[in-house]
């Protein structure tokens, strides 16, 4: 025990938690627009239950980091491709954001005549099962990012724990707001393509650093907010 009595460890730890909460932000945004299509009622509880999940994942993969870290060894190729398990994880988890991005931004331009059958899928177990997926492939970028900060699986496991309750905490404010201005929900789905593109060609093994994702969203996000205030 005596890396708790060494400053570096509460600096990993401070660092890491900031991290996770950045890296948290596509989740937030996801769980945020995915429940909107649900009952009054019910969103609280599904968003909170749909972090919940990813603090349980992201804790369970830490617990098998070793396993983790094999995932990356490659399974076969493909012309001059390597692809490991990890890849997979990405390219699929990134196409299925994809998918859903572009669906609900259709419905959206579309209007209310496609709500009615949109009704009938938007359920709670469906819209659940979603967010576990999403969850997982979020989680691998999450793990990865811990392990390169930290030995020691406490401060991993600890800096996981705070992130996730941060942004329980503000997930609702953010929801509202994204709900209350419906241009910032196109322009969050618009991140989340993005994202989704991001993760299929990382499993191709074309790395983009994420600080450049992350500044085109802070970029995107502040000239919406320029525009809200000249209207």
């Amino acid at each position: 025990m005596e890396f708790l009595l060494q400053p570096e460890t509460y600096i990993s730890l401070i660092t890491l938690t900031f991290l996770e909460i950045v890296l948290g932000i596509d989740n937030i945004i996801f769980i945020s627009i995915i429940t909107d299509r649900l009952p009054e009622e019910n969103q609280k509880r599904i968003r909170t239950i749909g972090l919940l999940l990813a603090l349980v994942m992201r804790i369970i993969l830490l617990s098998l980091i070793t396993v983790i870290i094999q995932l990356k060894e490659p399974l076969f190729t493909i012309s001059e491709f390597e692809f490991s398990v990890r890849d997979l994880i990405l390219v699929a988890g990134g196409l299925f954001l994809l998918a859903k991005s572009v669906s609900e931004i259709h419905e959206k331009i579309e209007g209310s005549h496609e709500q009615k059958t949109s009704k009938k899928t938007n359920t709670v177990t469906s819209i659940i099962l979603q967010i576990i997926v999403l969850d997982i492939v979020f989680s691998f970028d999450s793990i990865l990012t811990a392990v390169g900060l930290s030995n020691h699986l406490s401060i991993m496991i600890t800096a996981v724990i705070i992130a996730m309750f941060v942004m329980i905490y503000f997930v609702e404010m953010i929801s509202r707001f994204i709900k209350k201005h419906p241009t910032l929900q196109v322009l969050a789905l618009s991140f989340l393509i993005l994202i989704g593109f991001m993760l299929v060609i990382d499993g191709f093994h074309f790395e983009v650093p994420k600080g450049y994702i992350y500044f085109a969203l802070f970029f995107s996000v502040m000239v919406e907010f320029i525009n809200m205030k000249i209207r």
